[in-house]
């Protein structure tokens, strides 16, 4: 590995270090989800759409959340795998953005995340039939139980419901400033390796 090469590897390091940071300080400041951030998709049409997701893994590797594959968002990174997930700690007037290309995580990770949540996030994975019309909220409520029946022990991993990470491209940092005069850095892979920028505000 060339010197060039070590000096943008620890660019990018840092970059998830001060995410990191940012992170531990609102969970100090005891929000209610301080993983939770807007996730931007576009799809082949070209027409944005953003949620909120959370944020559920961070390293070296991205950053990764899960959902159901067949929902919008599944469907738009199916055509256009790009994202932008931002994440804005209103208590601390700080914001990340983090830009990259999407890959789908491993049926493995998948597994051992999904063998965390609760029961009824599980069942719910399998009752809901994300961002498709519903006829009524009591349709949703029969599907429930009918799974519920269906697994009266594990609920097992559906195979449409796994995660995604974002593997950076761009990482930035934002702060208020007194008169708007915010603090912002992007952290941005060029073809030369990582960089770090300030920008105006």
């Amino acid at each position: 590995m060339s010197d060039a090469e070590r000096d943008s590897d620890g660019v990018y390091r840092e970059a998830l270090a001060r995410v990191q940071e940012v992170l531990e300080r609102a969970r100090a400041a005891d929000l209610p989800e301080p993983t939770a951030g807007i996730l931007a998709t576009a799809g082949q049409d070209g027409w944005p759409a953003a949620r909120t997701v959370l944020l559920k893994q961070l390293d070296e590797a991205g950053v990764v959340f899960y959902t159901n594959r067949t929902s919008r968002k599944g469907r738009h990174l199916a055509e256009n795998p790009r994202a932008s997930l931002c994440l804005y700690f209103q208590p601390l007037y700080e914001q990340v953005e983090i830009r990259g290309v999407v890959t789908p995580v491993t049926a493995a990770e998948a597994d051992r995340y999904w063998a965390q949540r609760k029961r009824l996030s599980q069942v719910g994975a399998w009752a809901s039939h994300q961002s498709e019309p519903l006829a009524s909220r009591r349709a949703l409520e029969a599907r429930v139980a009918e799974v519920e029946a269906r697994f009266p022990e594990q609920v097992p991993r559906p195979p449409h419901w796994s995660g995604y990470r974002i593997v950076p491209v761009s990482i930035e940092l934002w702060a208020a400033g007194d008169g708007r005069l915010h603090e912002r850095e992007r952290y941005e892979h060029r073809a030369e390796g990582w960089c770090h920028v300030l920008l105006n505000p």
